[in-house]
């Protein structure tokens, strides 16, 4: 009888199905994000197009502040409701009618500057369920597809 993954081990698994240097940028993204969000709960999805770790205020992915978005080409920080952000540096890409992103270009070290640092803030500030206080933020698989562009 086979033991179903944890979702560490599931994460471990995704993380694998991309190149090495690749999948060294999506961890070193995924732990500034933790670093920055503790009590957020990662909701995981593994689609077809991308790799996604959503930043959420509860376990519902309505309440996603942002998102680490990852295909083979790159990672990206997306906001859910990234329209709505100020952004006085016009670093936010996109044009419809709600989600926004940066390209993490130089991986946590984008993540790291003052004015994705403030876009962070923005969206934690205009979250309709606030952040826990304390805790840790849970591990959660939420999707996987059977069928999904190359990785590598």
């Amino acid at each position: 009888m086979s033991k179903t993954p944890s979702p560490a081990e599931h994460l471990k698994s995704f993380l694998e199905k991309f190149d090495p240097t690749m999948a060294a940028v999506i961890r070193s993204c995924r732990v500034a994000m933790r670093k920055r969000l503790p009590t957020a709960n990662e909701l995981v999805y593994d689609n077809y197009n991308f790799f996604v770790i959503g930043y959420c205020t509860s376990e519902r992915p309505s309440d996603c502040i942002c998102s680490l978005a990852a295909n083979r080409q790159g990672v990206g920080l997306a906001f859910y409701y990234g329209a709505t952000l100020p952004d006085p540096n016009k670093i936010l890409l996109g044009s419809g009618n709600q989600n926004r992103f940066v390209r993490l270009s130089e991986g946590a070290k984008t993540l790291a500057q003052p004015e994705v640092q403030d876009l962070i803030a923005a969206a934690i500030a205009q979250a309709k369920t606030p952040l826990p206080k304390d805790g840790k933020g849970k591990l959660i698989i939420r999707s996987i597809s059977a069928k999904q562009k190359p990785r590598k």
